[in-house]
């Protein structure tokens, strides 16, 4: 990705005053009743914040719990334990009536832009809806919809246009749209880019990037590729197993990797370019990392041991807390 799109912003914004969302040890289990009390957590104690106009990365392979943490945040997923706070404001068990009052505020973009746009709608009814339900008249909504549609580089007449009549690309930018629509405050990014394609990503994440400088938008970026999370995020959360491994400025953690899983993710990030990627391949090979390793249920320690070069009878034991490693906070007893 680092050759397809322009250089992104490397200093975050101030973290002064009230995060735009913080979430304190958010745990997350799947099922009901017992079953979800027995069932290991798909997410695991994590805490993390947003500063206004801050981009903040979620990275970790399939399984890592990401996505999870994404619908937990705009009410799709039922929390197990923890807190998620929006703006000083105690969203974690918000009602329909509550999330619906929200939903100005707090959009998403998610992988596949079809699930946001009905085939049968036209583009204009689509970007309208939200509009709509808050009482702004149609007139209004279509010409909101046109000047969003030409912010994001397509023609105003596209309005009348339907889903089926627009490239993968093209919709993942009308998704982009539909989300911005409501002036929100924060937008949750789910594998925003990841079914497009090298040139069109980069068109999509510089898109992201000049929409949140213009309009001081925070952005919860979650992707399994590094390189992407790296372009886009000023801060960068390393999960495996629902659990943080490694948090930090993004240049240092995506620069500097201090946790084997982190080292082992910077590694494994494709370039385009051959001797680049075979001499990563050799960094990844010398890492020792093993390939992935089925989690033990209900066991305590670091859930990386198995596949750690690193790895002692301690980190069977004890869960390693995060602490501070250069720039960076990390859960590793030996990084």
């Amino acid at each position: 990705m680092s050759t397809a799109v322009t250089e992104r912003r490397d200093t975050p914004p101030s973290a002064a005053g009230t995060p735009v969302l913080e979430v304190k040890d958010l745990v997350v289990r799947y099922g009901r009743g017992r079953k979800a009390a027995a069932a290991p957590a798909a997410v695991d104690h994590v805490s993390f914040s947003i500063a206004p106009g801050e981009t903040v990365g979620l990275v970790g392979e399939s399984g890592s719990g990401k996505s999870t943490i994404g619908k937990a945040i705009l009410g799709l997923q039922k929390v197990s334990g923890g807190s998620i706070t929006y703006q000083g404001r105690d969203i974690t068990a918000a009602n329909a009536a509550q999330r619906r009052a929200l939903g100005g505020e707090l959009r998403a973009v998610f992988q596949d832009p079809n699930s946001s746009l009905n085939p049968r709608n036209t583009i204009g009814a689509s970007l309208g809806e939200p509009l709509r339900l808050r009482g702004v008249s149609a007139t209004e909504a279509r010409a909101k919809a046109e000047d969003m549609l030409e912010r994001v580089g397509l023609p105003r007449e596209a309005v009348d246009r339907y889903p089926s009549q627009f490239s993968g690309g093209q919709r993942q930018r009308i998704s982009v749209a539909r989300a911005l629509i409501c002036d929100p405050q924060l937008v949750v990014c789910d594998e925003a880019v990841s079914a497009l394609d090298l040139s069109t990503q980069a068109q999509v994440l510089n898109l992201l990037a000049d929409l949140r400088d213009e309009r001081g938008l925070s952005y919860l970026f979650i992707a399994h590729d590094i390189a992407v999370v790296q372009f886009l995020a000023e801060r960068v959360v390393v999960l495996y197993r629902g659990q943080v491994m490694e948090t930090g400025p993004a240049v240092a953690v995506t620069g500097s990797p201090k946790h084997p899983f982190t080292q082992a993710l910077v590694a494994a990030s494709p370039v385009p370019r051959p001797a680049e990627q075979a001499a990563r391949r050799e960094a990844r090979e010398a890492l020792g990392v093993r390939t992935g390793a089925a989690a033990v249920p209900g066991s305590g320690g670091c859930p990386f041991r198995l596949r750690c070069p690193l790895a002692t009878d301690l980190c069977a034991t004890e869960r390693p807390a995060l602490r501070r490693v250069g720039a960076s906070d990390v859960a590793c007893h030996y990084a």
